[in-house]
């Protein structure tokens, strides 16, 4: 008898596909259905005793209640082969790999992002982007730092839903490297945002006064972020075994 595992992913298909993250529960005593208010996640949480099928039946159930908490929201979007990804605020083709280059990696070349097609193609493409957001942000954090005639302790990536950077009181920079998708513009606001908090560490008239100093476009950058955001956040990079896509 196969275990059934404490979190899987299951995509529901129709007019408005999406991946439900469906998580098993001890506590829970019934089924629970979530759209998050962040990123649009939809996860379903089922008690441990409860048959898979049963919980598939209750996501079928909710079809229209679903659909109309997502009518808002920008598609699912999910890399692959012929498809087209933003980076630096630029549209990419996405293209396989030759055989002949003998890699899977991702790389780009000519503005097409080139990868093997295979199973891991979202986290292949994912790595890459990680990969130039920690050189784009870094060296941005730097340079604003430089400026301030301040230094920063640690600076790190994370895949965050509520907030596009932070900084500590201990001078740790935090970025989401979903930023390296956006315009370089945005991406140098968003450094030069937390970085001032190098200096400030509130939101308040002097802080304002820091930002406008590094980037003097910097409302204009904010309200891309609040337009745009969720579009970023649509995409998805966890690869899928064919056998969970049903």
């Amino acid at each position: 008898m196969r275990c059934k595992p404490s979190s899987w992913i299951y995509h529901l298909d129709g007019p408005q596909p999406v991946d439900v993250l469906i998580k098993t529960s001890a506590r829970a005593k019934r089924f629970s259905l979530r759209v998050s208010n962040l990123d649009g996640t939809v996860s379903l949480t089922m008690p441990n005793w409860a048959p898979e099928r049963e919980a598939l039946d209750f996501l079928q159930s909710r079809r229209a209640w679903l659909a109309g908490h997502l009518q808002n929201r920008p598609a699912l979007q999910r890399p692959a082969i012929g498809g087209v990804i933003p980076i630096a605020g630029q549209p990419h083709e996405i293209c396989k790999s030759p055989e002949t280059t003998g890699s899977r990696a991702a790389h780009i070349v000519d503005g097409r992002l080139y990868v093997a097609d295979d199973a891991r193609l979202p986290v292949r493409v994912a790595t890459l982007l990680k990969a130039m957001a920690q050189c784009e942000l870094r060296a941005a954090s730097e340079k604003y730092a430089a400026r301030l005639g301040r230094s920063f302790s640690k600076l790190s990536l994370r895949d965050t839903k509520s907030r596009w950077g932070s900084c500590s009181a201990q001078g740790h920079l935090m970025y989401s490297w979903r930023l390296i998708m956006a315009p370089p513009a945005v991406l140098d606001y968003v450094a030069a945002h937390e970085v001032a908090h190098l200096v400030e560490m509130n939101h308040g008239p002097k802080f304002w006064a820091h930002c406008a100093a590094l980037c003097p476009d910097y409302q204009t950058h904010r309200k891309w972020l609040k337009t745009h955001g969720r579009e970023i956040l649509a995409w998805r990079f966890v690869s899928l075994p064919k056998d969970d896509i049903l």
